[in-house]
């Protein structure tokens, strides 16, 4: 499946079109509004892509800038596409702004470069994990159980990106991502599980950073988003950091080449794809499977017997087969580590 059009892309490119239009030809915001008779904050919010523009209002700027021929063919087309609504549109009372943007970027991206060092990358959570994280936005600001559900729903969808055939997705996590409790058990060896299946995808290369790694870059997480040049909505790269509450798009030409050099030595000191791979499993196993809750819960009849061999045969808490379980659990892996 190829990406669909994204009306965010083509907004955010025809504002950069009208902003360097309106400077190629020498006039401020201020002169423009005025001979449109349009308020200053109204060219201010287009050209920033905070307002979507309405074709016969780009019409009327194209007008006054004189912009004839395949240029203008080319706007008025923008205009149209970036008139369309797109699915995160239908649930804009409970997104922010940003977050809006983020999914219109990403919703056609040609490739992601994701850097997470707290939780799972959205687009590779289990619907269990995205629950309990949306859910703790609770302690700090309060959320309704509808609001929570919307915004799970949401992230569920966006996840409908990495079927994308031309989509090139590189993911790389700190290691203790994969150690950090977010729900129960079976919510992190689920979501490790998952992370597990994820990484056969062709068009996916999932990394871990371990701890005692080189660490040579430090900050929050990003994504760096890179777009088709072979389109009409063409958009350079785009950096997105992630904050609590809202994100922090940066598009200067050096901003993206920093953390395009900051995620190439992230990738370069994890660890391999395919050790990544069998990394998460066996973290998945030996942290989160409940295996080794059972063989800890069974320390206390090694020990009872240990102590009071004469008791034991009496004592209805450590029957026959308890204490074999514990032998063959506990006290022969400890027997096998020190020899």
């Amino acid at each position: 499946m190829s990406a669909p059009a994204s009306p965010t892309v083509r907004r955010r490119r025809l504002a950069a079109e009208l902003r360097e239009i309106r400077e190629d030809k020498g006039k401020s915001g201020d002169v423009v509004a005025a001979a449109l008779r349009w308020s200053p904050s109204k060219i201010s919010r287009y050209e920033r892509a905070r307002t979507g523009l309405l074709p016969r209002e780009v019409a009327r700027l194209l007008d006054y800038y004189q912009i004839t021929g395949p240029r203008r063919a080319l706007l008025l087309g923008l205009a149209e596409d970036a008139a369309q609504k797109g699915w995160w549109e239908e649930f804009a009372d409970s997104l922010s702004e940003d977050y809006q943007q983020f999914i219109g970027l990403e919703h056609e991206a040609a490739s992601m470069a994701i850097w997470h060092v707290d939780v799972v990358t959205g687009l590779l959570q289990t619907e269990a994990y995205a629950r309990h994280i949306i859910g703790s936005y609770n302690r700090v600001e309060p959320m309704t159980p509808g609001m929570i559900g919307r915004l799970v729903k949401v992230r569920m969808r966006r996840q409908q990106v990495i079927d994308h055939e031309d989509l090139q997705l590189s993911v790389v996590l700190d290691e203790s991502v994969l150690k950090r409790r977010i729900g129960d058990e079976s919510v992190m060896y689920e979501q490790l599980q998952r992370l597990v299946r994820e990484a056969d995808r062709p068009n996916l290369t999932l990394q871990v950073l371990p701890l005692n790694a080189q660490h040579t870059v430090f900050g929050e997480s990003f994504v760096i988003f890179g777009f088709r040049d072979d389109s009409d909505a063409m958009l350079h790269d785009m950096v997105i950091t992630e904050q609590l509450r809202n994100s922090v798009i940066l598009e200067g030409e050096r901003e993206t080449y920093l953390h395009r050099i900051a995620f190439r030595s992230l990738s370069e000191a994890a660890l391999d794809p395919a050790v990544s791979r069998a990394f998460i499993l066996e973290t998945a196993e030996s942290y989160w499977s409940g295996s080794w809750q059972r063989a800890s819960a069974l320390i206390p009849a090694v020990i009872s017997v240990g102590r009071y061999p004469y008791h034991y045969a009496a004592n209805p808490k450590f029957p026959p087969s308890r204490l074999a379980d514990a032998f063959d659990q506990v006290v022969e892996p400890l027997i096998a580590e020190v020899t």
